[in-house]
């Protein structure tokens, strides 16, 4: 965002510690940037710049969400391990306890008498071959994410990883490979990286805690 399209007394998604908040801006901090309070904690936080906005916060009909006790611990949880699987695949320590996909064993070395099969689509992304007729070419992962955000009923909301790894795999749009164990791990650790790296570019946007939805117009 520019500096002239922020305002006093708005909300905005801010990146703060790695992740998205929301965030209201309370006033102008005479060091440079703006002062706010994260929406979820109340804590104060300082944005030095505008590159740290991620645009306005959706509005949120309903108000504040009431949970129990053990939906709340149940949700920490989640939260907690969530973040020490995506700190074991940026940091590439898998020795926390990720599984991760492994790829498809390599078919041996046909011997020199052998006859070279006939060309299967083999569903990665941007593959090509195959007669007509073949299984149509499968989407990655963030791209079946995409697809599923797309389509869904604007009733739905956001939605979290798990869901969208249900629908995918559902209509067929992506598949784990096998061996894969926490297909919604992988995907979130996909998303939140496309987040972090890509900025306004990406095509995904954090809603609310473990939930997502398409950044506007970048739908499938």
């Amino acid at each position: 965002m520019k500096k002239n399209d922020v305002k006093v007394g708005e909300t905005y998604r801010v990146k703060v510690s790695g992740s998205v908040a929301d965030v209201r801006i309370t006033g102008e901090n005479p060091h440079g940037g703006w002062d706010g309070v994260n929406v979820s904690t109340k804590r104060k936080v300082r944005i030095k710049s505008p590159q740290r906005l991620r645009g306005k916060s959706p509005a949120r009909p309903g108000g504040k969400r009431v949970v129990t006790k053990a939906q709340y611990e149940a949700e920490a949880k989640r939260e907690a391990d969530t973040a020490k699987a995506v700190d074991a695949v940026e940091t590439g320590d898998l020795t926390k306890g990720v599984t991760v996909p492994t790829g498809a064993k390599k078919a041996k070395k046909a011997s020199k008498d052998t006859k070279p099969a006939t060309k299967r689509h083999t569903g990665e992304r941007d593959a090509t071959g195959g007669d007509v007729g073949d299984e149509p070419k499968r989407l990655s992962i963030l791209e079946a994410a995409v697809k599923v955000l797309d389509e869904r009923d604007p009733a739905d909301g956001p939605l979290n990883c798990t869901q969208m790894v249900e629908r995918m795999t559902a209509k067929s749009y992506w598949s784990p490979a096998r061996g894969g164990k926490t297909p919604a791990n992988t995907l979130y650790s996909a998303v939140l990286r496309e987040i972090n790296t890509k900025g306004d570019a990406s095509r995904f946007e954090k809603v609310e805690r473990g939930k997502f939805g398409l950044a506007d117009g970048k739908g499938a």
